[in-house]
């Protein structure tokens, strides 16, 4: 991709965080509580992808369940 492409999706991913920064943090917080009580995730997930991009989402899993590494 070009360097007017690249600039362009960094400016979108920044304006889709700050637009929906409430909405995020609600359903940041309502994924982490899913994950942290053992519930279905399935249904968070859907609802955390109208509101956060998948960095934001994977942050916030990476801060409650750590990070999965393969037995070698």
């Amino acid at each position: 991709s070009t360097k007017d492409e690249k600039d362009y999706q960094v400016e979108f991913v920044k304006s889709v965080s700050n637009r929906y920064k409430k909405e995020s943090s609600e359903v940041i917080k309502a994924l982490q509580n899913a994950v942290i009580n053992n519930e279905n995730t399935f249904e968070k997930i859907m609802e955390a992808v109208k509101f956060c991009t998948l960095g934001e989402i994977t942050h916030s899993l990476y801060e409650v369940g750590g990070q999965y590494r393969r037995n070698m």
